[in-house]
């Protein structure tokens, strides 16, 4: 069948095409229609593309519940998060969108708070649905969710959340998100670094702090608190008044926890008539849009790449899903440091 005959077939059925209509326009049976679009049966090659171009020029979309019955998968993949502000599941969501689109894949999300009840009520719920996969992700990478994952019958895949033995995780390398973030700043000439950061509890605080260290030196002062700009506000009250009192210069570059602990920073040093970056440097960590770019200096910061990590994920379950090997344990993915003018 040539182009014309393929486009009228197309516009006469329009939003109605079914196998029969593929069939008919790529002059082969509904069977061998059907195994050509699903890379099954024994035909020849020209045949299989014939079909498969045709049903691009007709506009023909198999049917997913069809297409599931033949190939015993729903096409959807679960994700499971106890993040319900969404700072790190929205943006990793995306990611995983973004890798399975591709696939004829769909996603949809369940927030499950911190309640094992409902945990439970949410999985329980995807296994109905026949969900290829399930990713876990959560608000921290050293938290695992109040739901134990690890005998369901769908592959696992845990992202920016404590996994299971044996499982495959994903999560951002936070010391060397540090390591730019410091380097960074000793480029530009400073030598008189702090970090203000999180809970000491914390793993990703920890080995950020760890990092940093290794690069300022090791005596290099790590201020831990809480997340909040109020945090970072009284942080800079704190070191400028002990240099004060010891007769030390103040800080000529301060390694912020997050974005929110760097505002609160940046305020403060305005209040004390400090200017940023002339006076002193400031870098963040996450590279949260709504924060950080609106900030005046715009400020530097640490991307964790969480859109990356859901790519990864995505990729990884829908890997498992067709029954294919992935060795187990926890991969780093590398943060990027974002270049503003902080």
């Amino acid at each position: 069948m040539d182009l014309g005959e393929s486009a009228r077939i197309s516009q006469e059925k329009k939003g109605r095409l079914t196998i029969h209509d593929l069939a008919a326009a790529a002059g082969v049976s509904i069977s061998t229609a059907s195994k050509a679009l699903n890379g099954t049966g024994r035909m020849g090659a020209e045949t299989r593309e014939r079909v498969q171009r045709v049903a691009r020029e007709i506009g023909f979309r198999p049917n997913a519940l069809a297409k599931g019955l033949l190939s015993k998968r729903s096409f959807t993949i679960g994700l499971l998060t106890n993040d319900t502000y969404g700072r790190f599941t929205l943006p990793l969501m995306a990611g995983v969108a973004e890798a399975l689109v591709d696939h004829g894949v769909s996603v949809f999300l369940c927030a499950i708070e911190d309640d094992p009840a409902l945990g439970q009520v949410h999985v329980e719920a995807m296994l109905d649905k026949q969900v290829d996969g399930i990713i876990a992700t959560g608000k921290r990478v050293d938290r695992s969710l109040p739901i134990d994952l690890s005998n369901l019958p769908v592959p696992v895949v845990y992202a920016f959340t404590e996994g299971t033995r044996g499982s495959v995780t994903f999560r951002s390398d936070d010391g060397h998100g540090a390591r730019l973030a410091s380097e960074w700043l000793i480029a530009q000439g400073r030598r008189r670094l702090v970090h203000i950061t999180g809970p000491e509890s914390f793993f990703s605080v920890c080995e950020r702090a760890e990092a940093f260290r290794a690069v300022a030196g090791g005596q290099a002062p790590v201020v831990y608190g809480d997340w909040s700009e109020g945090w970072g506000y009284q942080a800079v009250a704190r070191l400028w008044d002990e240099a004060a009192e010891k007769g030390q210069e103040a800080p000529d570059a301060i390694f912020c926890g997050n974005d929110q602990i760097a505002r609160g920073v940046v305020d403060a040093l305005r209040e004390r008539g400090l200017k940023v970056p002339t006076d002193v440097s400031i870098v963040g960590f996450d590279n949260w849009e709504i924060v950080a770019a609106q900030m005046r200096p715009p400020l530097t910061t640490v991307d964790m790449e969480l859109r990356e990590l859901g790519r990864q994920a995505g990729l990884t379950v829908l890997a498992l899903a067709e029954g294919r090997v992935v060795e187990p344990g926890v991969r780093t993915l590398p943060c990027r440091l974002v270049v503003r003018e902080s």
